[in-house]
This record gives C-alpha cells, structure tokens and sequence, in this order.
C-alpha cells in the first residue's frame, strides 16, 4: 500500500481519485484501504446502479448506459470539489430501491469507485486515475466466493459483457494515469 500511496501525485488541497476497472478486480477493497491511509471520503459508483424503469434496451446498448450517469452528474460531481458535505441517493440493488441519502464527509480527498467512474459523460473531474484489472479466471472466481455462482453466472452473462463494451468503446485503459492487476489487491 505504501509503494501505491508514493505513485499518487502529492495531494495537495481538494482532490478527486478515480478507482474504475472489471468486476472483481478489487476496486471496492483498494477504495477501502486508500480511504483508510488517505483520510478519505468514498462515493461507489455501485450506489448509481440504474433502476429497472430506466433499463430499456435502447440504454443497455449505449455504452455505459449501464449506470444512472445523470443521477450522478446532478447529485455528485456539481459537489464533489467544493469541500463541503454533500449527499446524494444509494440506490440499493437488493430492494431495488433508493435507500438514505449517503453524507459525504468533507475531507480533502474524494475516492470515486466503480466501473463506469471514467465514463466520458463525467468529462476530466479527477485528479489521479486507476484502472484495476483481472484475468477471466480469477474474475469469476471472486464473484463466485462474494456473490455465489448463480449471481455469478448473471455476472459472466449480462454485466460483464456491458462492462466490456464500455472498456473498449471509449478506451477507459488508456485514459487510466495507471493500470494496475487486481492480483495486488487482496481481497
């Protein structure tokens, strides 16, 4: 971790560090861990899964479509450098529903992570950028111990490959200021 905190610029003032890659790859544990060493405040993009009356197909096929971007560009990135608490709605997948508003505490770095956090729509909001990747083989096994092998098999079948679209569409790799294996991430 600390080899990881000196590769991050000098963090001066408010800062936003983006934490985008595959499922699996441990984006959601290297948010935790940073956050813990960083002070910092976290906003999962898993909180911005787009509701059932926005899945249209027509949605699905765009790439990235696959997240409710608007609800974030309104709700998270007007306040996400203004050093202020901020709230916005989770929603929760389990109930299909929008749970309580999450408080963002104001602390002087923000992690944002998930896939879909370098989506193009959101323009260049952050300061420091990381790409977590993972082989097919462990990414399923992850999912596989975390959420069982039937929600797995949904991963492999119906989320995976929009994530994939969404990778390739718009080089999401590339633009990463750094790629790293979700094999350095224990999970």
């Amino acid at each position: 971790m600390t080899d990881l905190i000196h590769l991050l610029p000098r963090l001066d003032g408010m800062k936003v560090i983006v934490i985008d890659g595959r499922s699996g790859s441990g984006k959601t544990t290297l948010s935790s861990m940073l956050a813990k060493e960083l002070n910092a405040s976290v906003v999962h993009m898993d909180d911005f899964f787009l509701p059932l009356s926005l899945r249209s197909e027509e949605r699905l096929s765009e790439p990235g479509g696959n997240v409710h971007y608007e609800r974030f560009m309104e709700e998270v990135l007007p306040f996400i450098r203004s050093g202020k608490p901020f709230s916005y709605r989770p929603f929760d997948c389990s109930s299909m529903d929008y749970s309580d508003d999450q408080v963002v505490i104001d602390k002087s770095v923000v992690i944002v992570e998930g896939a879909y956090s370098l989506h193009p729509l959101f323009g260049h909001y952050y300061d420091f950028s990381i790409f977590l990747d993972i082989d097919e083989e462990n990414q399923i096994r992850r999912i596989e111990e975390r959420s069982g092998k039937e929600k797995a098999e949904v991963f492999r079948s119906r989320w995976i490959p929009l994530e994939e679209q969404y990778i390739k569409a718009f080089s999401i790799m590339e633009k990463a200021d750094l790629i790293l294996s979700g094999d350095v991430v224990s999970l």
